[in-house]
């Protein structure tokens, strides 16, 4: 495992997380729900060459560990964010709900990105769901987000 883990940080991760050294009113510290015998369905090679990541210096069966928030990248700073907004004729309090943010990454360009894990599990602000999705709509979330950034 010490090798896996010293593995994880040759990836590339370089995390600067400004959101997490926000108040803590505006955010929740939350970690990822493990989750049991994970599977990697799609892997996206060109998005982590646009992050500066590099994979291919752990073994494949462990992707699914890493996306799936069940092994953690060092010097991630995990947190759900807090917000408020008017819904249904209310002005109300809300947040993630079923995405927890690992980190702010910094490419070898310096662009900053967020990386967040959905349907990661409940955090304070799931109200009544418990926090996971399911793999349907978050395909058709990966679909449309490569067909706009392909526009």
């Amino acid at each position: 495992m010490n090798k896996l883990i010293s593995n994880i940080s040759k990836i590339g991760w370089c995390f600067d997380n400004t959101y997490a050294r926000l108040p803590e009113i505006m955010l929740s510290r939350i970690a990822p729900l493990p989750v049991k015998d994970p599977k990697l369905v799609i892997f996206n090679h060109d998005l982590s060459k646009e992050l500066s990541l590099d994979f291919s210096v752990i073994e494949d069966n462990f992707l699914p560990s890493i996306f799936s928030g069940s092994l953690l990248p060092q010097k991630s700073e995990c947190i759900a964010q807090a917000y408020a907004g008017h819904q249904f004729g209310y002005f109300t309090m809300l947040g993630d709900g079923r995405a927890i943010i690992i980190g702010e990454h910094l490419t070898k360009n310096n662009k900053r990105v967020d990386i967040q894990f959905k349907g990661s599990g409940k955090t304070p602000y799931s109200r009544n769901a418990d926090g996971r999705a399911a793999l349907g709509p978050m395909l058709r979330e990966y679909i449309i987000s490569e067909a706009m950034h392909g526009l």
